[in-house]
């Protein structure tokens, strides 16, 4: 079957624009501009599988005036490992991403406070087994579902999985926004491993990077001051300049279009309706800092993923509230960084500081408005994991074990949205690479060791209760006692169902037998969670042995 296909590029003060396809031996085919700024030509095509790309006189200042440069189509599906020319597919006379057949899209999704979110690197994420099969890719990722419905997973957070420069890399810098990753597998197998998160009611949200793009962006070869600031955004700050920034302020009269805006917006209504991802976690917002955008931005995503939940999360360091909607701000939630902060300084003995203390763990007292506003954890892959912390500090084994615990106790009950980093649950604590550059696998094999199986089943039983139980998945927290002197803070959350979750955690290094917890919240039979035993309180206090860097967590049943 032979079909005329159209191929357009938008380059609306661009000269002259040819296409360069494989069914043609590379031969330039012209191409036709119209008054909406678009290239233009028919190509005949059977069905089957090409290469292409565009060669165009460029108006980008960096480079010579009128130069002719070869560029991918700025929205291309989908990049040939080998040659890094775009792909595109033809069946029964229509242009196509795949033949993928979403088998799972019926299944029900936790809402966004039921969540528990386990960010990952596609290719760290497997690899690290005791074989030598270096793996790494989203088929590899499907084969470990199970493991994280194991540990009580319902979220799992991608970082960049679009098309970047290189073999290996964080993904930070974007260098095709339509396109998956080659070195990860086609469109088809990312599909299936989001469907297949979804068979698992796993949602799937995607790291998506709006502020910079990599030099090797098409756009920035078509004509450079059209979609980026000439120059760095904030020039006075270097140090957060990583390639060239989206202008969300340039509006082409002309056409009446605001350039970044379209692009952008096309990229998120995409990866929402052709992938079905269930969120994005926007980067660098700080440096993006456009608000009347990302509003418009947000409400474009909501609006594709139609009546599924989705989750528009910040990364804006430090955080502020006003970023998320509590205080009109564009986003659902942010990184909830002085969490991390607050907590692990606590957890690993640098200091002790109340108020800040319960800022961590009830971010209203920094003015966010509840749970579903912040993004809790201990580790990231910005920050070090919990037992690299504790090791610098020569805090090894059982002393590590109990203080790593104590970490996830306060992830797991405190106001937020727990996240971890992959590999935290059973204590990874392989340094985090100087460059995004460098692979650094998580050893898988550390699931052998007694220590690290004990921590992996002291993350699942904690997630199983933050799963089960409604009282942590509300806004109510209260502080009912509290002993600076001695490092001690306890603090109940609750629902209206009768539901009750107390946690008393000592900070200190000594122990404590038989501590007088006076203000308890109520009195009857508690269940010591990860004690498996029962323990009775009085009136008004609950009397129990208290060692030293660690908590007791305490359901009423």
């Amino acid at each position: 079957m032979i079909s005329s296909i159209e191929f357009e590029l938008f380059a609306p003060y661009n000269n002259a624009a040819f296409l360069l396809i494989s069914s043609s031996d590379w031969q330039e085919m012209p191409m036709q501009k119209g008054e909406d700024g678009y290239f233009r030509t028919q190509v005949d095509l059977e069905d089957g599988y090409y290469q292409y790309k565009f060669r165009i006189q460029t108006k980008s200042w960096h480079l010579e005036p009128d130069q002719w440069v070869e560029v991918n189509d700025p929205y291309v599906t989908e990049i040939d490992l080998k040659t890094q020319n775009g792909i595109v597919r033809v069946k029964e006379g229509q242009l196509i991403i795949d033949t993928y057949v979403w088998q799972y899209d019926d299944r029900p999704l936790p809402q966004n406070e039921e969540l528990i979110i386990y960010e990952m690197h596609v290719s760290d994420f497997s690899g690290g087994e005791a074989d030598e099969d270096p793996r790494g890719n989203f088929r590899h990722v499907v084969e470990k579902l199970d493991y994280l419905c194991e540990l009580g997973i319902n979220a799992i957070e991608l970082m960049p999985i679009t098309e970047y420069p290189g073999t290996y890399r964080w993904g930070y810098l974007v260098r095709h926004y339509f396109a998956p990753e080659s070195n990860y597998g086609p469109p088809e197998d990312l599909k299936r491993l989001i469907d297949e998160c979804h068979a698992r009611g796993i949602r799937v949200f995607m790291d998506g990077i709006y502020n910079h793009s990599d030099e090797g962006c098409p756009l920035f070869s078509i004509d450079r001051d059209y979609w980026y600031y000439h120059g760095p955004h904030y020039p006075d700050d270097p140090g957060n300049y990583w390639g060239p920034e989206f202008n969300y302020e340039h509006h082409d009269a002309n056409l009446d279009v605001k350039p970044a805006w379209k692009y952008i917006g096309d990229v998120v209504r995409f990866w929402i309706q052709e992938y079905h991802i269930d969120g994005i976690r926007y980067d660098a917002l700080r440096q993006l800092n456009h608000y009347d955008f990302l509003r418009w931005l947000t409400e474009e995503a909501k609006r594709a993923a139609g009546d599924k939940p989705f989750y528009n999360i910040a990364e804006y360091i430090p955080e502020i509230p006003g970023i998320t909607c509590c205080a009109k701000g564009p986003m659902d939630a942010c990184w909830h960084e002085s969490f991390r902060i607050f907590a692990i300084e606590h957890v690993i003995g640098d200091r002790f500081n109340l108020e800040k203390l319960k800022e961590a763990l009830d971010a209203r007292r920094q003015g966010f408005g509840g749970a579903t506003h912040v993004i809790n954890y201990l580790a990231s892959h910005d920050r070090e994991h919990t037992l690299t912390e504790l090791g610098d500090r020569s805090i090894f084994g059982e002393a590590a074990l109990k203080r790593a615990t104590l970490g996830v106790i306060l992830l797991m009950t405190a106001l937020g949205i727990p996240m971890l980093w992959m590999g935290e649950e059973f204590g990874e604590h392989n340094r985090k690479t100087q460059t995004t550059t460098e692979p650094n696998k998580i050893d898988w094999t550390l699931l052998g060791n007694d220590f690290n199986r004990e921590l992996f089943d002291r993350y699942r039983w904690l997630i199983r209760l933050r799963q089960e139980n409604n009282a942590l998945k509300t806004d109510n927290i209260e502080f009912f006692h509290e002993y600076c002197e001695n490092r001690v803070l306890a603090y109940v959350r609750w629902d209206d169902g009768g539901n009750q979750v107390v946690v008393i955690a000592n900070f200190s290094d000594q122990d404590f037998p038989g501590y007088l917890v006076p203000h308890f919240p109520s009195a009857g039979v508690w269940y010591n969670w990860l004690e498996n035993r029962e323990i009775e309180s009085g009136e008004d206090s609950i009397m129990l042995d208290l060692p030293g860097n660690s908590a007791k967590v305490l359901v009423k049943r």
